[in-house]
């Protein structure tokens, strides 16, 4: 049985990436022009580049078009590095931005994991992480104002875990991790520049310093692209 015509151009465009032809971050022909190249529609071209899209080999940025997705970076859930070291190891290069600061009543679904009480409040930083320049985290962080008293007043647009080590003398040691595949929510999508509902991974950790204390609570939605969890038991 012949394959559909746009599953025929999904395994024409792989074979293109997988053999070299197209790398990390190459932008693909505009739709209009794979349409005149594979003799079809753009409906047709559209159907094939979102199968691409979910199966994680291309990524689209509103107005720009569509990308060869690069490799995933790796992330052991086991070790305390940051997202600036992760990434750096791995030879990429990390930018944070800061998109929001404020100071809130603590959400009701974290006063039993921050330890506190109803109208107690935390700082809630959001957050928004590259990798080469490309957009592949959004985070949420709520920190504990008598922890890291101030920290509003610093510059956020970088590693939190730095900053803690260098103004206060904290430093992450040991970490509660939750996560799970989900779907991006809106604002989070408008935020990454991705399309609103696709897969994505969220990732939950409840961080606890070297005395033994909370320090923070972050919340991070991933490209379902851009992630992949690898864990060696022997560590």
């Amino acid at each position: 049985m012949t394959k559909p015509q746009y599953l025929q151009i999904k395994d024409a465009l792989i074979t293109q990436i997988k053999a070299g032809g197209l790398t990390a971050h190459d932008k693909l022909p505009s739709e209009r022009l794979l349409g005149e190249l594979y003799g079809t529609t753009r409906v047709t071209i559209r159907e094939a580049l979102v199968q691409l899209e979910a199966n994680g080999l291309i990524y689209r940025q509103d107005r720009r078009g569509w990308f060869v997705t690069p490799p995933r970076f790796r992330l052991n859930p086991r070790r305390t590095s940051n997202f600036h070291q992760i990434v750096s190891e791995q030879g990429g290069k990390p930018r944070t931005e800061l998109l929001e600061k404020s100071r809130i009543a603590v959400p009701p679904a974290l006063l039993s994991r921050l330890s506190l009480k109803t109208f107690d409040s935390v700082f809630l930083l959001k957050r928004l992480r590259f990798a080469n320049d490309r957009a592949i985290c959004y985070c949420e962080n709520y920190c504990l104002p008598k922890r890291v008293p101030g920290l509003l007043d610093l510059d956020l647009n970088g590693s939190l875990t730095e900053l803690y080590q260098s103004h206060y003398g904290l430093h992450y040691a040991r970490m509660q991790v939750t996560f799970y595949p989900t779907a991006l929510p809106d604002e989070v999508a408008s935020q990454l520049r991705a399309t609103a509902g696709l897969p994505a991974l969220r990732l939950e950790r409840l961080n606890f310093d070297q005395h033994g204390q909370v320090l923070d609570f972050d919340l991070e939605y991933w490209r379902h692209d851009s992630l992949e969890i690898d864990v060696d038991t022997q560590d």
